[in-house]
């Protein structure tokens, strides 16, 4: 089970608020929007995704990696390394 699925319906009503900000870019620019205010939304849909990779990186450590950790082994260093990696890939973003 993953780490987000007693949170799944508050996640996908999340990620279906970003998917309309995204479209309402997409008619903007099909408006010929004022480059700056085109700009700012997607600044702010910027922010909706990296606040939604941040839950779920918390999620996934509080559930997944913590449960590897209790059982030790070379799971947990994997769940461990794999989530670095994760965190690596949204502090390059």
């Amino acid at each position: 089970m993953a780490g987000y699925s007693g949170r799944k319906q508050a996640h996908t009503a999340r990620l279906r608020r970003i998917e309309g900000q995204v479209r309402g870019l997409q008619r903007m620019v099909d408006d010929d929007a004022y480059c700056i205010d085109v700009l700012t939304q997607v600044s702010a849909a910027t922010s909706a995704l990296k606040a939604f990779s941040l839950s779920l990186l918390e999620e996934h450590l509080a559930h997944c990696v913590a449960e590897a950790a209790r059982k030790g082994g070379p799971e947990a260093d994997a769940k461990v390394k794999e989530a670095s990696e994760a965190i690596a890939r949204l502090v390059r973003s």
